[in-house]
């Protein structure tokens, strides 16, 4: 059967948030369909909606994520256009993305993993060791400010949201002395420059998923699956599986300081994961290897352990 291609007459609608590396991202994936199959850029139109997260207030008055409906924030009301057939396809930061896909709706097709790394952003220190003493750090991200304060509790870690001009604005206005950002990010903007140093995961493990772009589609909607299926790339596939079902065997919200990260060697996988107390009080660390086609069950494998070594009351402040 001859795949009926998008045209500018009929373009594939493909939906993104819209802050500046939600619309890199969004046309990275353009990018690599018109390269795929021959297109021109009219044969698809970027369709920019706005979710919850995005909200100009909460942004300013930095709310933790937590208070104002954790992962699903970033991604409710554009599955709901993509249910109703608003846009034909959905470009997510992997990172952002709960564990599980509304009825309807799959995330198979992942594109090339960018650098998996935190870059730490600040005008006046190169590294976490270089802050003063109490110095101010701001981030949002429950597992940035666990593993912060693992390290340097004397450190004072205050929210801290928005896209990454908005945060280096608050830099810039004295919100805090330094900052933390994905180098994924950065590299997609264009601004690597902009880290005084990247972390590598041997120093804080990142979040699951960092670095990684999602394409959503619908599950009937063939079209879209075969097209999707050019761009899809394996490795990272693999390494997101274990990864994935490390997050949702441990807890898939934003409720919980969790990272890992999935390596692969060959046709092996590396999948290393830690668990922290908010405070940084303690933190529990594990990996696992094996064969990168039981990906899925190495995650799960993992997260089982950890939490066998976490004390019962381990999770008790949620």
């Amino acid at each position: 059967m001859t795949l009926a291609l998008p045209t500018p007459a009929e373009p594939l609608k493909i939906g993104t948030r819209g802050s500046p590396l939600a619309l890199a991202q969004a046309h990275e994936t353009r990018d690599r369909l018109m390269a795929a199959f021959g297109l021109p850029e009219d044969a698809f139109r970027i369709v920019v909606i706005k979710t919850t997260g995005d909200d100009s207030v909460l942004i300013a008055a930095d709310r933790p994520l937590k208070e104002i409906g954790n992962k699903g924030l970033f991604t409710k009301e554009i599955e709901e256009a993509l249910l109703s057939g608003g846009i034909d396809i959905a470009v997510h930061s992997m990172k952002d993305m709960p564990v599980a896909q509304p009825g309807g709706l799959i995330l198979d097709c992942y594109l090339p993993r960018e650098d998996v790394r935190d870059a730490f952003v600040s005008a006046t220190a190169t590294g976490i060791t270089d802050l003063p003493q109490g110095a101010r750090v701001g981030s949002s991200s429950l597992r940035r400010r666990a593993q912060l304060k693992a390290r340097r509790p004397d450190l004072e870690v205050v929210e801290f949201r928005g896209n990454v001009q908005t945060r280096m604005k608050k830099l810039a206005d004295g919100v805090a002395s330094a900052t933390f950002l994905a180098m994924a990010g950065l590299n997609r903007l264009g601004m690597a420059h902009v880290a005084r140093s990247a972390i590598e995961p041997e120093d804080m493990l990142p979040a699951v998923a960092q670095g990684a772009i999602g394409v959503e589609r619908r599950l009937n909607d063939p079209r879209t699956e075969a097209m999707l299926a050019a761009l899809h790339h394996a490795p990272t596939g693999l390494r997101l599986a274990a990864e994935r079902a490390y997050l949702a065997a441990l807890d898939g919200s934003c409720e919980t300081p969790i990272a890992g990260l999935a390596l692969l060697d060959g046709t092996d996988l590396w999948l290393r994961g830690e668990i922290l107390r908010p405070d940084g009080s303690e933190t529990i660390t594990g990996d696992i290897r094996g064969p990168a086609s039981d990906g899925a069950a190495l995650g799960r494998h993992l997260a089982a352990d950890l939490l066998a070594q976490a004390p019962k009351d381990f999770f008790a402040w949620r």
